[in-house]
């Protein structure tokens, strides 16, 4: 591997890991389009290369973290919550791959826009304006 390949590399992962301490966003949102437009993967490379970051124990220190500091301020993480949403994960995330290895890419690409689209609009409340203007274009 090259050594700027391998630079480019680490500062997607660097990047994905200060955001995904910061605010709980990694994978989806920056690995797979870091990976789709600066590695020119595929989606499904850049999707199943960001499932495999997840399997590894990356982000156990911005967990532990944020488990001291919210149970030191009295609004203690639930470790059960957290061990049931990893289970429904496991099964979901087997599904969803399969699903996704059946569309084509160019779908896939589309599809993964729309949510991080729709899923930034409601952050910020915009989901509404977005709604009734999807609405409109086919009125």
């Amino acid at each position: 591997m090259a050594a700027e390949y391998i630079i480019i590399i680490m500062l997607i992962g660097l990047a994905a890991g200060v955001l995904s301490g910061l605010v709980g966003i990694g994978g989806g949102v920056i690995l797979v389009p870091a990976m789709v437009y600066f590695l020119s993967y595929s989606q499904h490379q850049a999707q199943g290369t960001s499932l495999g970051v997840l399997c590894l124990p990356v982000v156990i220190l911005g967990f532990l973290k944020y488990y001291q500091d919210a149970k030191a301020s009295g609004t203690p993480i639930d470790v059960r919550v957290v061990l049931l949403l990893a289970a429904g994960f496991i099964v979901g995330g087997y599904f969803g791959g399969s699903l996704a290895i059946k569309i084509d890419k160019e779908s896939l690409r589309k599809i993964f826009g729309i949510v991080l689209l729709y899923m930034g609009a409601k952050m910020i409340g915009l989901e509404k304006l977005i709604i009734q203007w999807v609405k409109g274009l086919f009125a």
